[in-house]
């Protein structure tokens, strides 16, 4: 069962993947192409209190979230935000950062914030066929390996 900030991000909707300790999410507001969401599923709402089980899992988890946005975005930095101001479960916004443009599903895509931080109250509002589009991209290359 999703936790609140899991629901909160579409779970399972938006779910790109999931390992016992962690849930990828497609971040419906999308502040660059191909933002992510990467929850906690166990019930902590403090970083210190994640089990040595969960960091270890997250190694993985976040080499293979590395791996897929590399090869679906062409990154060139890759931003972690742990803010946990609003949604009380343990995650990360997982921000793919790049110049120029990207395209997919025949629209174009830039981060019209590089070089600088993101500003995540003015994310682009993805319609649903091209959300939809990225979430069943983003699934199929994490199953492809």
């Amino acid at each position: 069962m999703a936790n609140a900030t899991e629901a909160k991000f579409g779970d399972p909707v938006t779910r790109i993947a999931q390992t016992d300790c962690w849930t990828v999410l497609l971040r419906p507001k999308q502040p660059t192409f191909g933002s992510l969401v990467l929850v906690c599923r166990e019930p902590v709402q403090a970083f210190s209190e994640v089990s040595a089980r969960a960091f270890a899992d997250l190694q993985g988890v976040i080499a293979r979230i590395e791996a897929v946005l590399r090869g679906f975005v062409a990154y060139e930095k890759i931003n972690y935000l742990m803010l946990m101001m609003v949604d009380p479960d343990v995650h990360f916004h997982v921000l793919p950062r790049y110049d120029g443009v990207r395209e997919f599903a025949g629209k174009t895509h830039n981060d019209r914030f590089w070089p600088k931080p993101v500003d995540l109250t003015q994310p682009v509002e993805a319609d649903a066929a091209l959300t939809d589009a990225v979430r069943n991209a983003l699934r199929a290359v994490w199953r492809k390996d």
